[in-house]
């Protein structure tokens, strides 16, 4: 069996289209390989920028979490001047009075309200053409 092996060994070495195969691969072994990372990395750039976790997707949910932030302090704003306006009608007796003024219409004995019109936004202007 170790004869068999040692004639096929003999026989590939003596083989000239193996030894232009490999004297071509071995030539050509550095293009390749720059080639191959190369491809590797140009898919991983790709990827990178504009896979599912990429660049991309990351600049939106980030301008997503941005306006997010900014509703959510908008909110906790209106939140404390609501709270300040609940304590407020809860503690002094003037403001309970002036919501229900404001809100209500009411009036103490003797008192005249006076009711003005709302406003009404005025028409659009055309500046059509005129014949004439």
């Amino acid at each position: 069996m170790r004869e068999n092996l040692d004639r096929f060994v003999e026989q590939l070495e003596t083989n000239e289209d193996v030894h232009r195969a490999y004297d071509f691969l071995f030539r050509w072994r550095r293009k390749l390989a720059t080639v191959a990372v190369a491809v590797i990395a140009a898919w991983m750039a790709f990827h990178v920028i504009f896979g599912a976790n990429g660049m991309v997707v990351y600049q939106s949910k980030k301008a997503e979490y941005r306006e997010a932030q900014t509703e959510v302090q908008s909110l906790q704003k209106e939140n404390d001047r609501l709270n300040k306006e609940v304590d407020a009608l809860r503690t002094d007796p003037k403001a309970v009075e002036k919501a229900a003024r404001e809100e209500f219409g009411y009036a103490r004995p003797g008192e005249v309200i006076y009711l003005l019109p709302r406003r009404q936004p005025n028409p659009p202007t055309t500046n059509s053409a005129q014949l004439k």
